[in-house]
């Protein structure tokens, strides 16, 4: 089943020996930017672990195990931060997640990982616990977790997911196999969006190229909304590169004012990052260019500048956990842009 999942053959290659030989880690560590099918890996090796008809290692997909493995139900909009002090279970018993709440994975949901990875399994051979977004533990939930990790119990699985890994503490790291995931590249996704979605060529390559490899990001866009953001992000980077133009920057920005929530935010921030990097790509020829105005852009923009954005980018995205003012954040990127 490892074939439907696209991108990171050496990650499948690893994961197939480790099936193969009977020696899956306790503790492993998935690691790799945001949106490249972490997840999806670490939910089809537990579905391979829990498998009632497992076939040289791998999951069927097709027992009532195989179909259990990734359905969760997790708490409504209007949950309170005790109610992800748990782990949340999948419809196989022996399958649970650990999930933030607000941007922070508590400390009482490691505690019940603890609890519960000291249980035999219910139904499989073992039990499987994945903690997403790993970074976002603090130094509590961290402490309590690395004491499960000094002494694992023998049939318990425990994968953290990652894409930030060094935001972890170096004892936890050393604790753990890693995994490392790249990007997906760009014919592997557009081949993925034209399989999956009722997308022409243009707009299947288009939204497969401006994905940086994420398959989530890619699967996820509706390709109306993405013209425009992505209309939004050439006039951007039109008037920064070729005008310097601080005035139009405001104006630029003053389109965003309407953007209220952080996913919003966020979905913009995604946009110009990935039409920065295309120009990039584009000017050290490592994209093949067909959009006449990305190539325009190419040829005149100075590379550290386009470098500096993308780390001006990515603070931003760091600063978003503690409720910035986007429209501020937004005006200060696009001057400092067009300066």
């Amino acid at each position: 089943m490892f074939d439907q999942l696209i991108g990171n053959q050496a990650v499948k290659d690893a994961v197939r020996r480790y099936i193969s030989n009977r020696r899956v880690p306790n503790s492993m560590l998935f690691a790799g930017p945001d949106g490249v099918g972490k997840k999806q890996f670490a939910l089809e090796l537990a579905r391979s672990i829990v498998c009632i008809e497992a076939a040289n290692g791998e999951a069927c997909g097709k027992c009532v195990a195989c179909g259990r493995v990734s359905e969760f139900k997790f708490p409504g909009a209007d949950a309170k931060g005790e109610d992800y002090d748990r782990v949340f279970f999948s419809s196989h018993s022996d399958v649970g997640i650990v999930v933030p709440f607000n941007r922070t994975l508590r400390v009482g949901s490691i505690r019940a990982l603890e609890s519960e990875a000291n249980f035999r399994p219910y139904e499989a051979a073992a039990r499987i616990f994945i903690i997403d977004d790993a970074h976002r533990m603090n130094a509590a939930s961290s402490n309590a977790l690395l004491k499960t990790l000094e002494e694992p119990p023998a049939t318990s699985h425990i994968f953290l997911i990652t894409s930030k890994p060094n935001a972890l503490l170096p004892t936890i790291r050393s604790r753990v196999q890693t995994l490392r995931f790249g990007p997906v590249n760009v014919d592997e996704l557009e081949h993925l969006l034209l399989t999956t979605h009722e997308y022409s060529q243009a707009d299947a390559r288009l939204i497969a190229a401006s994905a940086n490899g994420r398959v989530a990001l890619a699967l996820s866009v509706d390709a109306a909304e993405f013209r425009a953001r992505r209309n939004d992000a050439i006039e951007i980077l039109h008037s920064a590169i070729m005008n310097h133009d601080v005035v139009q920057a405001l104006k630029e920005s003053e389109k965003l004012g309407g953007i209220k929530s952080t996913p919003e935010f966020e979905a913009f921030l995604d946009v110009l990052q990935s039409t920065i990097h295309t120009v990039w790509t584009a000017q050290i020829g490592r994209y093949n260019v067909t959009d006449e105005e990305i190539r325009k852009l190419a040829d005149n923009a100075d590379p550290e500048r386009l470098a500096k954005w993308l780390t001006q980018i990515e603070v931003i995205r760091g600063s978003l956990a503690v409720n910035i003012n986007k429209k501020i954040a937004a005006d200060a990127l696009l001057v400092r842009m067009a300066a």
